[in-house]
């Protein structure tokens, strides 16, 4: 009976030893209160704690956490009311200021991110507001993170999401960016009919040229073809003049050589007289040695008469 009591009081006092030991994860921070007070930030690893005197007064994430905000109303300068929702990406750099600094620390950036947001749109219009994304980004994460360093709370980074504007103007906006898209459209197709028409005059021109050069290079070819044939005509001529004079040269030289007596060359004369006649002639100059041979020619005619066959009146005489 004795025993039963040791065992539960060794049960007792290996719990309270057993809570007293404290593992504390990777990426986390402990913040330990004694009697009420701070004490002390446990980081990873094992830690002891004395029971009923320390108490584990709140458990930090140091990991990167994101905040996705609400949209929230904003006036800009030119008095349009529109709605932006931002997300916020911060870490807890100091666990015990995270914990004692601020009673609701997303709370607050939420609230903080409201304010700053506003305070920013009010000082910019519509267009600058819809296109300065960068720049707003940037300066809310400066102020924030300047606002959030007493809380042990750094922002690393600051985006908006959506930049709502009224309907109104959406749908103004949807119209201009219509006719500016059409506008786009009309430049490009004008562009590609002026390219078309520079494209169709430029090959217009090579055409041109190109015809031309052709017509010029036939036309060289033409003449080039007309001289080479009258230089052949000129040349056969010049050939046939030569072959008719060397013949003649070579008449004269047989003449020569076969010892023809002037009475011979006479009846050349006449012969080449008669030739020049040719019958069509109306007056015929003779020369007067010619003349002379008149009765010579008659002679010939007789003796060739005689000569040659005929009628029966010549046989019998």
């Amino acid at each position: 009976m004795q025993f039963i009591p040791g065992v539960i009081l060794f049960v007792i006092v290996v719990g309270i030893l057993a809570n007293g030991i404290s593992i504390v994860p990777q990426a986390q921070a402990l913040i330990i209160e004694r009697l009420g007070r701070y004490h002390a930030t446990w980081d990873a690893g094992v830690h002891l704690m004395i029971p009923f005197v320390d108490r584990i007064a709140k458990r930090v994430n140091l990991k990167e956490q994101v905040a996705d905000f609400p949209p929230q109303p904003v006036i800009t300068k030119d008095n349009v009311t529109m709605r932006i929702d931002s997300v916020v990406f911060f870490v807890i750099t100091e666990p015990k200021l995270y914990a004692y600094g601020v009673e609701n620390p997303i709370s607050a950036i939420e609230n903080l991110t409201a304010t700053t947001l506003r305070n920013i749109i009010g000082s910019m219009d519509l267009d600058t507001t819809l296109t300065s994304r960068e720049t707003i980004n940037t300066e809310m994460r400066s102020q924030l993170d300047v606002a959030t360093d007493p809380w042990g709370i750094k922002v690393n980074r600051v985006e908006l999401k959506n930049i709502l504007p009224p309907d109104a103007i959406r749908e103004a906006m949807e119209k201009q960016m219509k006719a500016e898209r059409e506008k786009r459209e009309l430049i490009t197709l004008a562009q590609g009919k002026k390219e078309s028409a520079v494209l169709n005059a430029q090959g217009n021109k090579e055409a041109a040229i190109l015809n031309a050069e052709a017509e010029k290079q036939t036309a060289i070819l033409r003449a080039e073809a007309e001289k080479e044939r009258k230089i052949q005509e000129a040349e056969g001529q010049a050939k046939a003049i030569r072959a008719v004079k060397e013949a003649e040269a070579d008449g004269i030289r047989l003449i020569r050589e076969a010892g023809a007596d002037e009475a011979v060359l006479k009846l050349r004369s006449l012969d080449a007289l008669t030739r020049v006649a040719d019958g069509r002639a109306t007056k015929i100059v003779i020369p007067s040695d010619i003349q002379n041979m008149a009765g010579l020619v008659t002679a010939l005619k007789e003796t060739a008469s005689v000569a040659t066959p005929g009628d029966g009146s010549e046989k019998k005489a």
